[in-house]
């Protein structure tokens, strides 16, 4: 499939659309990320409108499944989480923006 012009790639199947990334909450964290090389919590937390448990919670599935990295320090004695896409991360989502795009596409012809 090319990422280039992904009207002229094979039709996606449904099925094969990566769920993990697909729920609504993951995707927004997901496409934060994408944009940036890393972002602290807070910022993810104030782009996505999740709460901090909500996002918690979706950071540690993202983190399971290899697409997240997620790095706490601390700045003096205020603790710091940083997020990033992994590599990995940032290959699945470029996948599945193409995936989508092809979709997209087809449902427009």
């Amino acid at each position: 499939m090319s990422a280039a012009d992904p009207a002229n790639a094979p039709a996606a199947d449904p099925a094969a659309i990566d769920r993990l990334i697909h729920e609504p909450s993951r995707l927004l964290i997901m496409t934060c990320l994408a944009v940036v090389e890393s972002a602290d919590f807070l910022f993810v937390q104030r782009q996505t409108g999740l709460t901090a448990g909500n996002l918690s919670s979706h950071m540690t599935r993202l983190e399971a499944a290899g697409y997240v990295v997620i790095e706490k320090s601390f700045e003096g004695r205020k603790p710091k989480t940083e997020l990033r896409l992994s590599d990995d991360g940032r290959r699945a989502f470029e996948r599945y923006r193409d995936q989508m795009q092809v979709m997209l596409a087809e449902g427009a012809r």
